[in-house]
Parts: structure tokens; C-alpha cells; sequence
């Protein structure tokens, strides 16, 4: 069975194909938020020289939100026109093979989320924490290592790591139970802003 795996969700795109026999191919790339060309090109490339795909899993973020909606809209696509199988997990998990760790990131609005991943997945969702929160969260967690995919100098102990496709697969894989299933939605780190007719009148 062959397992089509992708994230958008930060600033490096990656994708892997993925059969009984191992890995047929896979391929990161510098994702700019403004042109999802790259993604689509590794995309065709890999189903022309491969096939379509029994089973498609995609990285839910938190992360970029247009990302993350690319990512899922040609999931849905592909899924439709294939017939694949479709799930989703957490970008988060997917940033590191180890059971246990943690994972930090821009909420922007002066505000940082904070994930724990645990047995290789995210048991809660991710809390929004400001600087001085986040800076006394870390500096409480001395054995398990703290990831981030965004460039956070004032955080010195936390190491630079992005998604991998790969891993994506692998957490599909051993825990397919903890999948999200359809409709599947982006995780959202708070819920979207509506400005009313009202609220601008304040």
C-alpha cells in the first residue's frame, strides 16, 4: 500500500511517498507562504512516477494557516479524484522521531504556543503562553527536549527543527487509531477574529 505524506505548516514544505518497501520518495524545500508552485510540482512529480496513493496523510499545523488550508484542500482533492484514504495529525509530532518531547512556537500578538508531545503524540492542544510564561515554562522542563520551527533567539535553549513527511508516515503508522478523520480542519491556536458591524462602532 502506498502512503502519500505532506505538511505545509512551516517555512519548509516536505512530502514523502511511502509503500511496504520503504521509502519510493521524498523531498523538503524552502516553503514561501506566498506560491504553493513547489508543492504542487513535488507533487505531480512523485504520482507521475509513482501512482496515485491508497492513503493520504496530511500535517494539521498549528502553524502557517494558509499552509496548513493548502495542505488539507489538496488532500480533500487528491482524496476525491483517487479514492485514497484520509487523515491528519499534528504538524508537531512529525518534528521529531523520539516519544517525548516538546515543541514551541510563534502565536504571534506578543503570545508563544506550547506543545507536549507524548508516546509520539500531541494529548492536548497547544497552550498560548506570553514570554515571561514561556521563558519560566522552559527553564521548569531539564530532561525533554524543546523543538521550535520558528526562529526564537530569546529562547537559547530551544533547537531549530522543522516537519518531516517522513515522520508523518511513522506516526500514522504506529498509533492510526489517534488520526483525525473527515472533515478535517487546521488546528487553531485560538479561535478565528470576527469584527462585527458593532465591535467597530466601538
Amino acid at each position: 500500500m502506498k502512503l502519500l505524506a505532506f505538511d505545509l505548516s512551516t517555512r519548509r514544505g516536505t512530502i514523502a511517498l511511502v509503500s511496504g518497501e520503504g521509502i519510493l520518495s521524498a523531498t523538503d524545500w524552502p516553503n514561501d507562504r506566498r506560491s504553493s508552485a513547489p508543492f504542487f510540482e513535488a507533487l505531480d512529480e512523485i504520482i507521475r512516477e509513482h501512482g496515485r496513493p491508497e492513503t493520504i496523510v496530511v500535517g494539521l499545523g498549528p502553524g502557517s494557516y494558509t499552509g496548513t488550508r493548502i495542505a488539507i484542500s489538496a488532500a480533500l482533492g487528491l482524496a476525491a479524484t483517487t479514492g485514497a484514504a484520509l487523515a491528519g495529525i499534528s504538524s508537531l509530532c512529525a518534528i521529531s522521531d523520539e516519544d517525548d518531547f516538546c515543541v514551541i512556537g510563534d502565536a504571534k500578538r506578543a503570545s508563544f504556543f506550547f506543545g507536549k508531545i507524548s508516546g509520539g503524540l500531541l494529548k492536548s492542544d497547544p497552550e498560548l503562553l506570553s514570554e515571561d510564561e514561556m521563558k519560566k515554562r522552559i527553564a521548569s522542563i531539564t530532561t525533554t527536549p524543546i523543538y521550535s520551527s520558528d526562529q526564537l533567539p530569546q529562547f537559547t535553549s530551544v533547537k531549530l527543527r522543522f516537519p518531516s513527511a517522513k515522520l508523518l508516515w511513522l506516526r500514522a503508522q504506529t498509533a492510526p487509531q489517534n488520526l483525525a478523520r473527515a472533515p478535517l480542519a487546521p488546528i487553531y491556536l485560538r479561535e478565528p477574529h470576527i469584527t462585527t458591524s458593532r465591535t467597530r462602532q466601538k
